[in-house]
């Protein structure tokens, strides 16, 4: 379910429960809306209120750090990709068809992590992704080097493919990890509504409340989409922009 519609769920469910509240403030007799009952429900609202803040903004924050972390693992996997490619130029011709197995590779996992289809999931976890580095390192490991100098790009490519490796594999275990889960959302959601639902209950009846009661709910379930957002960076709204690793592959055998 896309991300739109979670925050779409979410703020009719707030906006039903302030308007719930609205409803049964004019059921509910006189001596229930008293000083007294308001002083306990706004106690009650309040632990409500601050787990509910608690939790968004830890969620917040939890999504932000995943984002960076992809990106940045992005950003290592593109500077590997660069020097790899730079240290088999130094090596000589014998490293050109290493060069063209690279350059293909990662031409296929930039079609792979960015889809043309918006309905593919993106992932640098594809077969043929894997397959087109492992063909890469075994042309590595076949290369001879015949000279000082080569022997020391030789070990150094190596090494950067090994990383360039380890960079993919983290990426794709990050990637696959669950954003949040349906459970944790349904819960968060439930504080939610009884909290508008509160704020409905001793709100009177006018525009200017209906409308800061919709502002609010609007809100909170912008800051749920902001959350599913950032745990997808690969796709939706908000995404890691392509163009660093697109970059790096036009200047791929220069």
């Amino acid at each position: 379910m896309s991300a739109v519609i979670v925050a779409a769920i979410v703020f009719v469910c707030v906006s039903a429960g302030a308007v719930l509240g609205l409803f049964l403030r004019g059921l509910l007799p006189g001596h229930h809306l008293g000083e007294d009952t308001k002083d306990v429900v706004r106690l009650a609202t309040g632990l409500v209120a601050t787990m509910a803040a608690l939790v968004l903004g830890l969620l917040v924050a939890s999504a932000k750090g995943s984002y960076d972390a992809q990106k940045s693992g992005l950003d290592e996997i593109t500077a590997n990709v660069t020097l790899l490619d730079r240290t088999l130029g130094q090596y000589g011709p014998a490293a050109q068809e290493a060069r063209g197995i690279l350059r293909r590779t990662v031409a296929g996992a930039i079609a792979k992590l960015w889809p043309a289809d918006a309905t593919a999931v993106p992932t640098l976890g594809a077969a043929e992704t894997t397959a087109g580095g492992e063909s890469f390192y075994a042309r590595i490991l076949a290369l001879a080097p015949a000279t000082d100098a080569q022997r020391v790009l030789h070990a150094q490519a190596l090494r950067i493919a090994a990383d360039l490796a380890h960079g993919r594999l983290l990426l794709v275990a990050q990637q696959e990890t669950a954003p949040i889960s349906a459970v944790f959302l349904v819960i968060l959601t439930s504080w939610l509504v009884v909290l508008f639902a509160s704020f409905g209950l001793f709100a009177p009846r006018n525009a200017t409340v209906m409308i800061a009661l919709l502002i609010a709910a609007l809100s909170v379930s912008g800051a749920v989409f902001l959350i599913l957002e950032l745990e997808r960076p690969f796709g939706g709204v908000i995404q890691i922009s392509s163009a660093p690793l697109r970059n790096a592959l036009a200047q791929l055998g220069d």
